[in-house]
């Protein structure tokens, strides 16, 4: 090997270490703050996290999945003892409205489910149904208060805009239901890991 290509590799190889490094301390920090501070966007953790460590103008943000996997670090290490609590509360949270609405196929996902969530967290549920009216029926029925909202998702390779509602509990913690049609239910993208239904949520609740 040439004294000038083994002088570029290590060049290359002290880049993307240095690339690496940042991209660790960057998420490390993202999860202190969304963990401390009640952040619950990745996003916005993740800007506050550069400009905090000096790193506005970098190009080597983390993924989001990589924040959750240091939030659980980070929880584990340093809140062991209130954290558990506070997911279960917000799991049997989650479980009572997914019974409430059980005739709409209702699944659990976001940190509720992959245990990131933190005090300030909010539960998503996704509801499916082909009449866009039948929950806001539902709700209206059973007197049920809520906000009206909308979603982005992706639905066939396509982003779309889909009718949400979002209620608030008595604890001040709001669930949010995204209503998908049916075929939404059967494209077999519905994961154990990233989306339950009410029977894994209550063996999540018994485990």
């Amino acid at each position: 090997m040439s004294k000038d290509r083994a002088i570029k590799e290590h060049g290359t190889k002290g880049y993307a270490n240095k690339r690496d490094l940042m991209r660790e301390q960057l998420a490390h920090h993202a999860a202190k703050l969304m963990a401390e501070d009640g952040i619950t966007d990745h996003a916005h953790a993740k800007r506050k996290a550069a400009k905090q460590l000096g790193a506005n103008d970098t190009q080597h943000m983390p993924s989001n999945d990589e924040i959750d996997v240091a939030l659980h670090s980070f929880r584990s290490l340093f809140q062991s003892e209130s954290h558990p609590e506070i997911l279960r509360k917000l799991r049997q949270d989650a479980l009572s409205t997914m019974r409430i609405f059980e005739e709409f196929h209702p699944y659990l996902t976001g940190s509720v489910l992959s245990g990131t969530a933190g005090n300030q967290s909010d539960i998503n549920l996704m509801l499916f149904c082909d009449d866009k009216k039948a929950v806001l029926l539902f709700l209206l029925k059973h007197n049920i208060a809520f906000e009206d909202d909308e979603w982005r998702v992706s639905l066939g390779g396509r982003d779309e805009i889909v009718p949400s509602y979002t209620l608030t509990g008595e604890s001040g913690v709001q669930t949010h239901l995204v209503i998908l049609p049916e075929s939404a239910r059967f494209n077999g993208s519905r994961k154990q890991s990233t989306h339950a239904d009410i029977s894994a949520v209550e063996k999540l609740l018994t485990s």
